[in-house]
Formats: C-alpha cells, sequence, structure tokens
C-alpha cells in the first residue's frame, strides 16, 4: 500500500495534488505568485476549498497575470465579489491587486524568483519529520519573509502562509520520512536550480 503524507487524505483531487505538485520546487516566479496569491485566499479555511475552486480563480483573475491585475480598480472588485465560484472576500481580492503591484515593483518573474529562492541559497531545504504532528506552521525564516514581504507591499502574507507557501512551493520538502514522494521530489531536484542566481 502507498503510504503518503496524512493530511491529503483520500479526496481523488487531494490526492493528485499532493502526488505531483505539492513540495515540487517551483521556479517560475509568476507562478510562485500565483500560489502566494491563494494560500493567501485559504485564510480561515481549508486548502482543499482553494483546490477545488482553484481553475475558477484563474478564469476570474485572467489567468493571474499581474501586469493585468496591477491596474484593476473598484469595478473589477465588484465584479469578483459577484463570482460564487471564488472565495468572494473584499479584502482578500483587493490584497491580490496590491499584491501585483508589489510583485512588479520587485522586478517581476524573474526578480520575486532570486528574491524568494534567495532565502534558501537557491536550494530547496529538506525536513525529516516522521508524521504530520511534528510539522511546525511557522519558523524564524518565514517570519523575516513575511516581514520582508509586508515591507515591500505585500498582504496575507504571514509566517503561517508563507510557511505553507514554501512548503506547496518546493522552497521545504516537509514530506513526511514515510511518505512515497519523500524522496521522489529529493531526487528530482536538479543539482544547479535553474533561473536563481546568487545576487
Amino acid at each position: 500500500m502507498t503510504q503518503r503524507c496524512t493530511w491529503c487524505g483520500d479526496d481523488p483531487l487531494y490526492v493528485t495534488y499532493h502526488d505531483t505538485e505539492w513540495g515540487v520546487p517551483e521556479y517560475d516566479g509568476r507562478a510562485l505568485w500565483e500560489k502566494l496569491i491563494l494560500d493567501g485566499f485559504q485564510a480561515g479555511l481549508s486548502w482543499i476549498t482553494i483546490l477545488r475552486k482553484r481553475d475558477a480563480f484563474r478564469a476570474a483573475f485572467e489567468g493571474f497575470d499581474p501586469d493585468v491585475i496591477a491596474k484593476w480598480g473598484d469595478d473589477e472588485v465588484t465584479r469578483l465579489l459577484g463570482n460564487a465560484g471564488i472565495v468572494r472576500h473584499r479584502g482578500k481580492i483587493e490584497a491580490t491587486i496590491g499584491n501585483a503591484q508589489a510583485y512588479l515593483n520587485l522586478g517581476g518573474a524573474q526578480a520575486f524568483a532570486d528574491l524568494i529562492w534567495g532565502y534558501v541559497d537557491g536550494v530547496p531545504q529538506v525536513s525529516r519529520y516522521a508524521s504530520l504532528a511534528e510539522v511546525p506552521t511557522s519558523s524564524p525564516l518565514t517570519e523575516q519573509m513575511s516581514k520582508d514581504l509586508k515591507k515591500a507591499g505585500f498582504k496575507f502574507c504571514g509566517p503561517t502562509i508563507i510557511y505553507a507557501w514554501m512548503e506547496a512551493c518546493g522552497l521545504l520538502n516537509n514530506h513526511t520520512t514515510s511518505c512515497f514522494r519523500f524522496n521522489q521530489v529529493a531526487s528530482e531536484v536538479p543539482p544547479a536550480s535553474p533561473g536563481w542566481e546568487r545576487r
């Protein structure tokens, strides 16, 4: 029987996400930004709720194109508040617009990827937790990253959100050691992470 991290349960959508996406290093800055936004929308909710709505989110937010979203205003906020396919939370919607502007102010995709991967020197950090109960919800690193992102103008990026985001995007390999993906994810990481340069 295949052993997995216990958090994904047996929901087929959740299992597929765990087996193919969660913990795989993401080096594309725009994709990193999209996942940060979705993790922000998760605040107070379960990730499976966001996962089930992800396609609707992508349609509503124009494929999560920061160049488009950064120019939005009250009309777009009102439109999104009327979209039952997404999480209709004014603060999170408005934060997405502000986060698009902050992302562009940092320099866009490559600059954002370089910034984020710079916190781990471009190399995914491998944890060795035997069970979900051992996994923390934040760390000194995520506290610092949260402070830095907030200073750069980002919202909905507290230390707990950042920790979950780093796990999802593969900056942390937090598959439990008994999970079949633990070694697979570690072996998939290239010796020199593409798209990251020490600056």
